[in-house]
């Protein structure tokens, strides 16, 4: 148990933790990120259509099929495994599907991950542009209190308040509640905190595209006098859960709030083929928060190339329940108590592409020698510093078609990208939102993709074309000259 009294915590996103949070360097902050080599990392992140297309065609074959066996099932004892495995299928296997396509990572065409992303968020009874930006925020301050609103347990842990939420009877209700709000117009004070107001109105026409499915729904429901289209959409979303729960909870469950490392806070647990379909290598958990832009299939390798610089593995997922349960029990009764810090198997001095980390474990605050020169603001660097003259950037073929490279011109850094067609780019280096480096990024059509957040930009004007950003970062002209390439940034 620990030493010291826990003061009582405020989970919401306008009390005083969020003031806490911000003033202790939380939000917002730089994470620690294990060193990979970065042509293997492109690797990793390249997308495939295929992959894909073919993982959520079972899955919707799996949910039809168990529908099809349910409703064949009315009327007999049966019935009731029958919907157990569709409610599974429905809302808990819709969840890693919505969180993949909304990371946009899942399939490398854009449409797809969307079309995915939305119909798995009415399955969950999540506003899809509400939870996208939720999502974002869940990235950027992970486990923060007052700064991340997906921290599922709250300290000190209730049982009595977790128990209902078996069924979604308390979240799910939540969340109707919330939807008929947004569905009048209301758009509560925590989504306007990490919503821009561009997009409340999009969260106002979805919650009443919601309202307006469900309610159908309910009048079908009604006029047939049967409760079985309910038991098709909408009551799933709740007595289907479960397996949400089941692998939600190997997530962050008793982990440490409030530091800057995920190996701290976020879990990799090995598990079965058939929880790893189910669950799309999520479990995978801590890879996927360092390198989001990495995609489900390419997790495991992934783990395999940086799993010297992590905490170990949970060898299975019983193992994770049961470090879980020692946790939650410790914390309902002192929410102070912590989890051992894991031993991690070597400590080294650890050199990101753009960002210097200390690889230390203590108490997750950054130590501000951790970051170097290239994580500064361009637009606030004098351009006198840079010299007269345009900035060479290497040989023609220095880099490959859908390629990205860094360039830093004295103090300031950029990205050089060369597109499928081999025509050479040169943007600012930093992402207009998140400040991670785009040279660690990948080009995913016409746009190049941020590593943090899953931001694009189109490489041709800059702009944004993907949320969450929202602000353009400067294109430059590149030309050959002598079988090399120059640009003027001045």
């Amino acid at each position: 148990p620990s030493t010291e009294p826990f003061e009582a915590r405020d989970y919401s996103l306008t009390g005083a933790s969020t003031q806490r949070a911000i003033d202790a360097g939380l939000a917002g902050a730089d994470w620690y990120r294990p060193t990979i080599d970065p042509a293997r990392l492109q690797v990793l992140m390249a997308r495939t259509n295929a992959r894909a297309a073919r993982d959520v065609v079972l899955w919707l074959a799996l949910l039809a099929s168990s529908g099809f066996v349910a409703f064949r099932s009315l009327g007999h004892w049966w019935a009731v495994p029958a919907f157990v495995v569709y409610g599974a299928l429905y809302g808990g296997a819709a969840d890693p599907r919505w969180h993949e396509c909304g990371h946009g990572s899942a399939f490398r065409t854009r449409a797809a991950n969307d079309i995915v992303y939305t119909f798995a968020s009415f399955l969950l009874l999540r506003e899809a542009t509400l939870w996208r930006w939720s999502h974002v925020r869940h990235h950027s301050d992970t486990i923060v209190v007052g700064r991340d609103p997906e921290i599922a347990f709250q300290r000190p842990f209730r049982l009595r308040a977790f128990v209902p939420n078996v069924l979604n009877l308390t979240n799910g209700a939540s969340m109707l509640r919330r939807i008929v709000r947004h569905a009048f117009g209301t758009v509560d004070d925590p989504a306007r905190d990490f919503v821009p107001q561009a997009e409340w109105r999009r969260v106002v026409w979805e919650a009443r595209a919601y309202v307006a499915v469900l309610f159908a729904v309910v009048v079908w429901s009604i006029g047939s006098r049967s409760i079985v289209p309910l038991l098709f959409v909408g009551l799933p979303s709740f007595y289907g859960v479960w397996l949400l729960l089941f692998f939600g909870l190997t997530q962050h469950a008793g982990l440490r709030e409030d530091v800057l490392d995920h190996r701290l806070n976020t879990r990799t647990v090995h598990m079965n083929p058939v929880f790893r379909f189910l669950y799309l290598n999520m479990n995978y958990h801590v890879e996927h928060h360092l390198f989001p832009s990495v995609p489900y299939h390419a997790l495991p390798a992934l783990h395999a190339e940086i799993k010297d610089q992590l905490a170990p593995a949970h060898p299975s997922t019983l193992a994770a329940y049961r470090e879980i349960v020692r946790a939650l029990r410790h914390q309902r009764r002192d929410a102070g108590w912590e989890l051992p810090v894991p031993a991690i198997a070597r400590r080294p001095t650890l050199v990101g592409s753009g960002r210097r980390y200390a690889g230390q474990i203590d108490a997750g605050r950054r130590d501000p020698g951790q970051i170097d020169a290239g994580r500064r603001d361009p637009g606030q660097i004098d351009a006198g510093q840079i010299d007269a003259g345009p900035v060479d950037l290497g040989p023609v073929d220095g880099v490959a078609p859908r390629g990205v490279r860094r360039v830093d011109a004295g103090a300031r850094t950029f990205v050089l990208c060369r597109t499928a067609d081999g025509e050479h780019v040169l943007l600012d280096g930093l992402c207009t939102h998140g400040r991670a480096h785009l040279a660690d990024g990948v080009i995913v059509g016409d746009a190049i993709e941020c590593p943090k957040h899953n931001g694009r930009f189109d490489l041709r004007t800059g702009e944004p074309v993907r949320r969450p950003v929202t602000v353009a970062v400067r294109r430059y002209d590149v030309r050959v000259r002598d079988g090399r390439l120059q640009a003027d940034v001045s």
